[in-house]
């Protein structure tokens, strides 16, 4: 790991221990200041025997048990039941039978726990990164926001997709909210072939409309896409996990929350592309934002470092992996030698 993960001092606090550069994990000017110097945490993992980093997942399985609930299913939302939307908690929807027919009878995780998980992240640490074969070779990547998967990409981040989540508004802003031509869309989502899309319809009242659209247009044109809809409930108890946890957001990103949902569904975690900082850990070549384009995030909606910090303390405990840097530099391994 060390091998892979080298840390390099480039000031006159080259000669610091670990306890005086980061004291009990503390984060605040570690981050902000000198990203590259997270570095050194990677060679520094807290010894953690297998029991505590089950422990750890069944934690969060106890506060927020995806298996069960982090799916809107016709199993846990029977006809007439009220669904409060967990952005607008004054706001809730009466599931009638049109609206109970399109959800799935069962949840699609049933019992099943995947040994090996990657989580794409789409940070434009990944452009160039050779990570693509390692990543196709988890038993089950999720994948976030509708990202490209094209053959300008497929040899940084690979193309496997068993879930992918889509924001309503990438919706709205990349296919017209489906009101006009939804071929477009149905065509976008053939790279992702068979997976499970995955959509936040009951955050906000204004996500409904679009979210349905987007499930009645895959089943009209016969896509294998099968869409699912994030449970209110399951979002509400993730981010109060995360907030006493002491993370501090207005709402999780989508990253933190498919990272929380890997965890309670595999036994090995990485995470690939987190990585919220302007230079590269390694090079200290500016990074665009995502490893397809330079747009920016909504910043006062999510806090990617703050989220960062927390998933860092996860892979020093061992509880889940943090990939920086090249794949290719250890021989584009299999998953599972890595």
């Amino acid at each position: 790991m060390c091998g892979v993960f080298l840390f390099t001092f480039f000031s006159s606090q080259a000669h610091q221990s670990a306890a005086d550069i980061a004291p009990g994990f503390s984060w605040c000017w570690l981050c902000e200041m000198l990203p590259h110097r997270i570095r050194f945490l990677f060679c520094h993992q807290t010894a953690i025997t297998k029991t505590e980093e089950k422990n750890a997942s069944s934690n969060l399985t106890n506060k927020c048990n995806a298996v069960s609930k982090a799916i809107i299913t016709q199993a846990n939302t029977p006809v007439g039941k009220k669904v409060i939307y967990d952005g607008e908690k004054a706001k809730m929807e009466e599931v009638t039978r049109k609206l109970f027919s399109i959800f799935v009878k069962e949840s699609p995780f049933g019992n099943v726990t995947w040994e090996t998980c990657a989580v794409i992240g789409n940070g434009g640490i990944l452009s160039n990164s050779s990570c693509g074969q390692e990543i196709d070779s988890a038993q089950f990547v999720f994948r976030c926001n509708l990202p490209p998967l094209g053959k300008d990409f497929k040899k940084h981040v690979g193309n496997k997709t068993n879930l992918v989540t889509a924001n309503p508004s990438i919706l709205l802003e990349k296919f017209e909210g489906l009101t006009e031509r939804r071929r477009p869309f149905v065509e976008s989502m053939a790279s992702y072939g068979d997976a499970l899309l995955l959509i936040p319809a009951f955050s906000y009242t204004r996500n409904m409309a679009v979210s349905l659209r987007a499930a009645y247009t895959l089943e009209e044109f016969q896509s294998p896409t099968r869409t699912v809809f994030f449970s209110p409930s399951y979002l509400r108890s993730l981010a109060q996990f995360w907030k006493d946890q002491g993370l501090q957001v207005p709402r999780p990103s989508s990253g933190l929350i498919v990272a929380s949902l890997a965890l309670e569904l595999c036994s090995e975690v990485r995470l690939y592309g987190f990585w919220p900082y302007l230079l590269h850990p390694d090079t200290q070549q500016t990074l665009t934002n995502h490893y397809y384009d330079n747009q920016q995030s909504m910043r006062t909606v999510h806090n990617m470092p703050a989220e960062f910090r927390h998933l860092l303390r996860l892979h020093s405990q061992g509880v889940l992996r943090v990939h920086l840097g090249q794949c290719a530099a250890r021989r584009a391994m299999s998953f599972s030698e890595v």
